[in-house]
This record gives C-alpha cells, sequence and structure tokens, in this order.
C-alpha cells in the first residue's frame, strides 16, 4: 500500500478536491483499492464521500486508542472499492489528548494503524488541514509521500518553508518520505497564474506539469457530497484530475 499525504500550510487551495477526486480516479479508472483518511476536523471529506457523523466511530477514536482501524474503516457504498477513515469536530479535542498522554508514542500512531490494513488496500490518501498539529505529524510519518496543491495568489507560498521543514522533521522517524510534487490548481488562463506557475517551476520544489483548472462545478458540488468526477465528470477540472492521475501513476 502507497501512502500518500495531502497538505498545504494554506486553506482553500483544494487539498480536499484533490484528495476525494485522485481517489476516484484510481478507484475507478484503474481499480485500486483506495483507503481515504479525512485529517481535517471539518469533515469535508466525509461529507463529500457521505460518511461524516457525530455517531459512528472517527479519526479521533483511532488516534485516542478507543478503535483499533478496523472499527472507524466505512465502505463507501457508491464506490466499492473505496473506504474512508471519517472525521469531525472531535478531532480537535482527539489532538489534545494525544498530546497530553506521554505514555504512547504520539508520531507512529496512525502509521502503526496503517499496517493492519497494508495487504487490503492499494492506496492510502490522507487529506490533512491547513496547520501543524499531532494528527498531521501523524500523516507525515505514516506516508510515502508528499503532494501539495498550491493556488497561485500572493498568497500561494506561505507557509511552504515551514512545511518543508516539518517534512524534513518527519523523515528522522520515516526515511523514506518523498516531497513528490506541488499540484496547481484552480487555474485560469491569465498573467498571475502563468507567471506564478513559471516561478514556481523554477524554484527547488518538484511541480506537477498537469495543472488544475478553475471551474465553478467544484463549488457546486460541495453541495451534493459528490465527488468533482461523478458531479460533472466533463468539466475541465475533472479532466485535468485524470490527466495529474495519469502523470503522478507514470512519474
Amino acid at each position: 500500500m502507497k501512502t500518500i499525504a495531502i497538505i498545504n500550510m494554506k486553506g482553500g487551495c483544494a487539498k480536499t478536491t484533490t484528495a476525494v477526486n485522485m481517489a476516484y480516479i484510481l478507484a475507478k479508472e484503474y481499480d485500486k483499492k483506495v483507503l481515504l483518511i479525512d485529517n481535517d476536523k471539518q469533515g469535508n471529506l466525509s461529507k463529500a464521500c457521505g460518511v461524516w457523523s457525530y455517531e459512528n466511530p472517527s479519526l479521533a477514536d483511532m488516534l485516542t486508542g478507543q478503535e483499533e482501524i478496523g472499527g472507524v474503516v466505512q465502505v463507501v457504498e457508491k464506490m466499492p472499492n473505496m473506504a474512508v477513515i471519517p472525521a469531525n469536530m472531535h478531532l480537535l479535542t482527539a489532538n489534545l489528548a494525544v498530546i497530553k498522554d506521554e505514555e504512547r508514542e504520539q508520531a507512529t500512531i496512525i502509521s502503526k494503524e496503517l499496517e493492519k490494513v497494508k495487504e487490503i488496500f492499494d492506496y492510502c490518501i490522507i487529506d490533512c488541514p491547513p496547520d501543524i498539529n499531532v494528527s498531521v505529524i501523524n500523516a507525515l510519518v505514516a506516508a510515502d509521500e508528499v503532494i501539495i496543491p498550491i493556488k497561485i495568489d500572493g498568497y500561494a507560498f506561505d507557509g511552504m518553508d515551514e512545511l518543508e521543514e516539518q517534512i524534513n522533521n518527519a523523515k528522522a522517524l520515516n526515511p523514506k518520505l518523498k516531497f513528490r510534487g506541488c499540484l496547481v490548481t484552480m487555474y485560469y488562463n491569465r498573467d498571475v497564474c502563468r507567471q506564478g506557475e513559471a516561478w514556481l517551476q523554477n524554484q527547488r520544489y518538484p511541480v506537477f506539469k498537469t495543472h488544475i483548472r478553475r471551474t465553478e462545478k467544484a463549488d457546486e458540488v460541495t453541495f451534493t457530497n459528490e465527488s468533482l468526477m461523478e458531479y460533472s465528470p466533463r468539466s475541465g477540472a475533472a479532466r485535468d484530475y485524470k490527466t495529474f492521475v495519469k502523470e503522478y501513476l507514470e512519474g
């Protein structure tokens, strides 16, 4: 099983959209078994997959040791090849509880649980919040690769140095961790996007050739609890995500 952390210190750059649609494409187009982990207390990924609730066990229960991974995984009914570990606001208090529990290895909880299902899934994709906390550090320690979605604007590169530092710190516990690349999202054909993308490609960071075009469909889909691939498969962004996954797999 290959584990991918989708992360950026900045919000609103399509991390969840990228995680959900990458998983959907791997599951449907490539017949891969994919586990999604919602690592954001807002639970947007859980909502997109139709598994958000306060009634069922979630990532918070796994982090605090109340449930093993088998007790928190939920199959996505509309997509049998996909399963989700959901999240809700309980994740906030779970992060605090883990910090206070000095008797546990705080950074390796997720990686140890994923070991139990590594023969079941081909990919695990972890959708991280725009933050650095215990659950995000767990994601980096568990991951094989990091993908950073970036929306080109005046604040696009804020936090990149800090994030790179956290990735390097995680390598002390997880030497296999690789920064796979930046993915430009919400792209539109204007000078600011063209220049920003060109600048990014000239930095030390790896950048995917594919960029994801901006589309109103990405806003509309937040009301339907679907992936963009389900809601508008012919949209430019949906087609771009298919191209991106192809590039990722061939890379």
